[in-house]
C-alpha cells in the first residue's frame, strides 16, 4: 500500500512569494490553481521548488502540478478543446490526478470536459477550484454542479470532503473560499473527487491561517492507493 499527500490550492496569484508557507504542509503533490509560469520567473527559489512540475495557462496565471523530487510525473497530453484549466497526468505509472481551475464557463466548460474524457476517469483522483456549488445549479441548467457530481459518483468518484464530513453538497458546514476575504461570505467551491475507500483524511485549511495569502484555502488530501 503506497500513501500519498495531496494538496490543491488557489494561490490567488503571486506563487513565487508563497510557495514556501504551502510547503510546510508536507505533501507529496501540490495542485495549484491562478500560479505563474515556473519557466518566466525570475525568482530562483520558486524555480526550486518547480524541479518537477507540468503546468498549463495563459501569461502569469495557470494551473500548476508539482511534485516532490523522486516521483515520476508524466503528462497525459489530453486535449482541452479550448477549455480552461486542466491537467491529466500520472504518478509513478500507478496513480492518475487530474488537476482543475475552473475557468471561462466554470462548471459548464467542467462538465464537457468530463464527459469528453468519461471512459478514463474511473480510479482517477479529481481535484482543484471548481468555481461551483450545487447553490447555484439553477444558473447553469442542464451542465451545473449537481450533475456533474452524480455523474463522477457513477464512475465511483465520491467528493471526499462530504464522504468524510456526511454533509450534502450545498450544504457545507466549512467554506473553502471567501469572497472579498470576508468571513461572513464563504463558499465551498474547492474539491477532491476519489474513490472513497483509499480516503485517508481530509482538511481545510483556517481562514485566519491562511486569508492573508489567498481567498481561498488549502485542501489537504490522505490517501492510499
Amino acid at each position: 500500500m503506497v500513501k500519498l499527500r495531496i494538496v490543491s490550492w488557489n494561490c490567488n496569484g503571486a506563487f513565487r512569494g508563497k510557495y514556501d508557507a504551502i510547503q510546510k504542509l508536507d505533501a507529496d503533490i501540490y495542485v495549484i490553481q491562478e500560479c505563474e509560469d515556473p519557466q518566466t520567473t525570475k525568482d530562483n527559489g520558486y524555480k526550486k521548488f518547480a524541479s518537477n512540475y507540468i503546468w498549463t495557462g495563459f501569461k502569469n496565471k495557470g494551473l500548476g502540478i508539482f511534485v516532490k523530487d523522486g516521483i515520476t510525473l508524466k503528462n497525459n497530453n489530453w486535449k482541452s478543446f479550448g477549455l480552461e484549466w486542466f491537467i491529466s497526468c500520472e504518478i509513478n505509472n500507478k496513480f492518475s490526478l487530474l488537476g482543475i481551475w475552473g475557468c471561462g464557463n466554470y462548471v459548464e466548460d467542467i462538465y464537457v470536459y468530463l464527459n469528453i474524457y468519461k471512459e478514463k476517469l474511473e480510479n482517477m483522483l479529481i481535484c482543484g477550484d471548481f468555481n461551483s456549488n450545487s447553490c447555484w445549479d439553477k444558473q447553469y441548467k442542464r451542465r451545473n454542479h449537481t450533475v456533474m457530481v452524480k455523474m463522477l459518483e457513477g464512475l465511483g468518484l465520491s467528493s471526499c470532503y462530504h464522504y468524510k464530513e456526511n454533509e450534502i453538497q450545498g450544504k457545507e458546514s466549512k467554506p473553502t473560499f471567501y469572497l472579498y476575504r470576508k468571513k461572513e461570505k464563504g463558499y465551498h467551491i474547492d474539491y477532491f473527487f476519489y474513490d472513497k475507500e483509499k480516503v485517508q483524511n481530509i482538511q481545510i485549511g483556517e481562514f485566519e491561517d491562511w486569508i492573508h495569502l489567498s481567498d481561498h484555502m488549502p485542501l489537504i488530501l490522505d490517501i492510499s492507493y
